[in-house]
């Protein structure tokens, strides 16, 4: 196969991947040099974390669960003096993108290793991407101090996430890898992560909604999303990513679902510009056509596929694409507003994909 000159620079993370790998949390605690854990998760995952309090023993140093979506700048403040008071050393990320990334706010300004816990397919914990929200507006950024020092992949944590959160969660992972072989720093390697990632994901998806404790479809879909992480880590993204971080920042819309309900319309709106990503997307998804595989795969399964069903209002959608016209990123077509308004008009309605 010929390949053009590239650039590839692997992100240093240890993973430790299984069903049953929790058990080993104490040795790897350990392997950071820490002593003091700060547990980090939402409510929802109070009793896992109590649970991995009592197998950590001495070794922790508290548990913070109020762990929200798009981290508020005010939560990170409150963790990060919580943590100073506590004299912990490390922080123990359990959960979705909520609470890995508020682990990540933590490590931007202080010395603390994270050391992430997955229970959703997000990604956030292979990336050195970190956001913060403050005044109704999301701010994202890069920064290698944020990056986790070490994942936890365990398949059974995820068997009671339900299934139709798996499916928005799947293709919230999907949505990096898709968008990562179009990148324009896309190279070689990372597109062979991010189509075997697709490809994991869509085999996965539809067996966990039809037997949600299948423990090897479960083990799938993590391994997709670890790959899906990766190449969001790894390379840059574009007008898919642009525009959910738009209406989840500025719009307080749930993450996972925004962009299970984007990325059909998104895929479309670039398609005659990276019809060679189309093309790879595609065969992942066992579909002829990118945009329309995945917006079957969610319609199949359950998920939103309306902005409308997710808390999004008409009159909401000319601020939106005022915001994601304003300050684009880029993106291998040039989109201005009316094409974005457009996109967010079929997103809100759940119409189809079609071309802009």
């Amino acid at each position: 196969m010929q390949t053009s000159d590239f650039v590839y620079s692997a992100r240093a993370a240890r993973v430790v991947f299984g069903a049953g790998s929790l058990q080993h949390i104490e040795r790897e605690v350990l392997n950071l040099n820490a002593g003091r854990a700060l547990i980090l998760c939402t409510p929802q995952h109070r009793d896992i974390a109590e649970a991995l309090a009592e197998r950590l023993g001495s070794r922790v140093a508290g548990i913070f669960d109020r762990a929200v979506m798009h981290v508020p700048v005010e939560l990170v403040v409150e963790v990060r003096e919580l943590a100073r008071k506590l004299n912990a050393d490390c922080a123990i990320a359990l959960g979705g993108g909520s609470t890995i990334g508020l682990g990540k706010a933590i490590a931007l300004e202080s010395d603390l290793p994270i050391l992430a816990i997955p229970t959703t397919y997000a990604g956030s914990e292979m990336t050195p991407i970190f956001g913060l929200t403050e005044g109704g507006l999301k701010r994202t950024g890069t920064d290698l101090r944020v990056l986790p020092k070490t994942v936890i992949y365990d398949p059974e944590l995820t068997l009671t996430l339900p299934a139709q959160l798996s499916v928005t969660s799947g293709i919230n992972a999907i949505a990096h890898a898709a968008e990562g072989l179009y990148s324009r720093d896309a190279n070689p390697i990372i597109s062979l992560m991010a189509e075997e990632g697709i490809a994991a994901l869509a085999r996965a998806l539809p067996v966990i909604v039809a037997h949600p404790e299948d423990k090897h479809a479960r083990s799938q879909a993590l391994y997709g999303a670890w790959l899906c992480g990766t190449v969001l880590g790894s390379v840059g993204m574009a007008l898919h990513h642009k525009l959910c971080h738009t209406l989840g920042g500025s719009f307080n819309l749930p993450h996972a679902e925004t962009h299970t309900i984007i990325l059909p319309h998104a895929l479309s709106c670039n398609a005659g510009a990276a019809p060679e990503a189309m093309k790879r997307i595609a065969r992942a998804l066992g579909h002829d056509n990118a945009a329309m595989g995945v917006y079957e795969l969610a319609k199949a399964s359950g998920a939103p596929v309306a902005l409308k069903d997710i808390g999004m209002t008409a009159s909401q959608l000319d601020r939106a694409a005022e915001i994601a016209s304003a300050n684009p990123y880029w993106n291998p077509r040039a989109v201005e507003y009316n094409v974005i308004r457009a996109l967010l008009q079929d997103a809100f309605e759940g119409v189809p994909p079609r071309e802009y």
